[in-house]
């Protein structure tokens, strides 16, 4: 069994420094490559100076997370993709357990370690913390990381389990599986086209796992930060995009209908907490939803997973209770 590890970066010269020798150190079985997003600083030139054994692939232009992946993986023959974000640290021996569950059972096809924050080491990181699961009005939170509630490491998810998407920070994947869903959408460009691609292997049949066993470090923020009206944008469009895609019909009218509603109050309370531009990006991102409609119901699958949410309204049980 083969596996790749690509890096998708853009200007990201400061987080290759710093993170890719703890990936050449403890990924001698794995081929390196770095997918270039036509960056404008001197990353190309730093990796081929200090690090010529790492293969670059130069896309042409800068197409974000979805379509840089789509391209610079075309060039990639391996039986298993890692997608690695530039500003992680990975630890010894964590490809080891994800191969192993892959060997082991054939019909996973995507697998994330175990995330924990590169800041606080202790504490899950926000970005698939003990892996992602989903709420029945597809609010995406993670084991250990709730909304913006994030739990300390005592251990509790040192486990090997099935999810329901698996984060894209590190996200090891067949190839075979990623061709056979057409990759990413790439209208997405970045932010939870990871978890569109999981619920539409899992609509195929396909299987999502964590394990526990693997543990990398995730700074969190190295290209888009929360505070980025660009970022709230990205998050409410995709997320309703996926939600048209994915749902079983007869879910997909009351469900956008009561999501178009709340994101009326999360805009009042983004623009409150983060600044007005915030209720901007929400509003740009519905009308960017109804642009993408008709394409996205030409995207829809034969079978949609019924019963595909772990918790029930997790968003009145966390503002509105003590679900954490």
């Amino acid at each position: 069994m083969t596996v790749a590890i690509a890096i998708l970066n853009w200007n990201g010269k400061s987080w290759l420094e710093k993170f890719l020798p703890s990936v050449i150190e403890h990924s001698q079985e794995a081929e390196i490559y770095v997918i270039d997003n036509a960056s404008t600083d001197d990353s190309i030139q730093f990796l081929t100076s200090n690090f010529p054994s790492i293969k670059i692939i130069q896309n042409q232009s800068n197409s974000g997370f979805a379509k840089g992946y789509n391209e610079g993986l075309k060039s990639i023959k391996a039986d298993i993709y890692c997608l690695l974000n530039s500003d992680v640290e990975v630890t010894e021996n964590w490809i080891f357990p994800i191969t192993k569950l892959f060997f082991e059972d054939q019909n996973i096809a995507a697998i994330q370690p175990k995330i924990l924050d590169y800041n606080q080491m202790n504490k899950f990181e926000f970005a698939g913390a003990g892996g992602g699961l989903i709420d029945n009005l597809g609010y995406p939170y993670c084991r250990g990381r709730v909304f913006d509630d994030i739990e300390t490491d005592n251990g509790q998810y040192d486990d090997e389990t099935e999810i329901f998407w698996a984060s894209g920070c590190s996200l090891f994947i067949r190839s075979e599986d990623f061709w056979n869903m057409n990759g990413f959408d790439e209208r997405f460009f970045a932010h939870q086209e990871e978890i569109d691609l999981c619920w539409r292997l899992k609509n195929a049949g396909r299987k999502i796992y964590y394990t526990g066993k693997s543990i990398v470090y995730h700074v969190g923020g190295g290209t888009l930060n929360k505070q980025n009206p660009r970022k709230t944008f990205l998050n409410f469009r995709n997320n309703l995009t996926m939600l048209v895609k994915n749902l079983p019909i007869y879910q997909v009218v009351p469900i956008i209908f009561t999501r178009l509603v709340l994101d009326g109050f999360a805009g009042l309370y983004f623009g409150y907490k983060n600044g007005w531009s915030h209720l901007g990006a929400i509003l740009k991102a519905h009308f960017g939803f109804y642009a993408a409609i008709p394409q996205s119901l030409k995207l829809r699958q034969t079978y949609q997973v019924k019963n595909y949410y772990q918790s029930k309204w997790l968003i009145f049980k966390h503002f509105l209770g003590s679900k954490k």
